[in-house]
């Protein structure tokens, strides 16, 4: 089953609780004006404990996320081999818990939770079709593409996060990278195994 270390729990039991009211943040918003195209940039005060690649993190891997959630939900349905449901399961009471702490995060820290802009630095995603294809697989032929694709995804996941604790400075942000970074690669261990026997 799968188990957070002792900084993330921590991490975890401040969602619902605002621990950035005294901070004094600057909302970020659009404009349209001077040349910019009308995504959104992180402003963030100098005295927050986050920076703008925290918060950059948080809105892509909360999409990121989503859609792994998203491809672990199809595996009840349609995968045949018992460690890719096993793996699904897991996957999913990881990364659920992770979207709702990100997204506690943006609303305490004034940031919006979409600002686009940031399709192109998310790795790892699937593709529309990709997804219509899995979809519609079943079997064998559904495990074999759900491994590959969340192979992929994991090790898009992982990137963001090398990223962020490189360029950060939120302690909890670290946290989630360094767990995410972890369970992740221990994850691609097991997808690599199913893969080459399926």
């Amino acid at each position: 089953m799968y188990r957070y270390d002792n900084g993330l729990r921590r991490a975890l039991i401040t969602i619902g609780i605002t621990v950035t009211a005294s901070l004094g943040l600057a909302a970020c918003g659009t404009t349209d004006e001077g040349g910019h195209d009308g995504t959104h940039e992180a402003t963030v005060e100098p005295e927050a404990t986050f920076n703008a690649a925290d918060v950059m993190f948080a809105q892509m891997m909360i999409p990121h996320h989503e859609q792994a959630v998203e491809m672990t939900e199809l595996a009840p349905d349609r995968a045949e081999d018992p460690e890719v449901l096993r793996l699904a399961e897991k996957i999913k009471a990881a990364q659920d818990p992770e979207i709702e702490l990100m997204t506690t995060w943006l609303t305490e820290w004034d940031q919006p939770l979409d600002p686009g802009g940031h399709d192109m630095a998310m790795g790892g995603m699937a593709t529309p079709e990709q997804l219509a294809d899995l979809t519609e697989a079943e079997g064998v032929e559904f495990d074999r593409m759900f491994v590959e694709l969340m192979v992929a995804h994991h090790e898009g996941a992982i990137v963001m996060a090398e990223d962020v604790l490189a360029n950060g400075t939120d302690p909890d942000v670290a946290t989630l990278a360094e767990a995410i970074i972890q369970v992740q690669a221990d994850e691609i261990t097991e997808l690599t195994a199913i893969q080459e026997r399926l």
